[in-house]
């Protein structure tokens, strides 16, 4: 994903914009990491340099889940405890 993107990304949910952007792995493009909505608080995976942007219905945990607990160290600890629409809570 080319980080020029988040200029014109905004949450498919409340439509919040600009979202934040964490960076876990970039060569010419960002590779992994994810966009959080601050309004929100759903995060949203980039992986294979693709945002994955989905509603909430279409998102799967068995992909989801993994990843966040891969990058865990890496993301808001507001995020892995409370986010949307998984989380690591309990």
């Amino acid at each position: 994903m080319k980080r020029a993107l988040m200029e014109i990304l905004a949450c498919p949910i409340d439509k919040h914009h600009p979202l934040d952007l964490l960076v876990f792995e970039e060569k010419d493009e960002i590779v992994e990491g994810v966009i959080i909505c601050p309004g929100c608080h759903r995060w949203y995976p980039i992986r294979d340099e693709i945002p994955e942007m989905l509603p909430d219905e279409l998102r799967k945990d068995v992909e989801d889940l993994p990843f966040l607990k891969k990058w865990k160290e890496q993301f808001p600890e507001g995020i892995v405890k409370n986010g949307k629409p998984f989380n690591l809570k309990g």
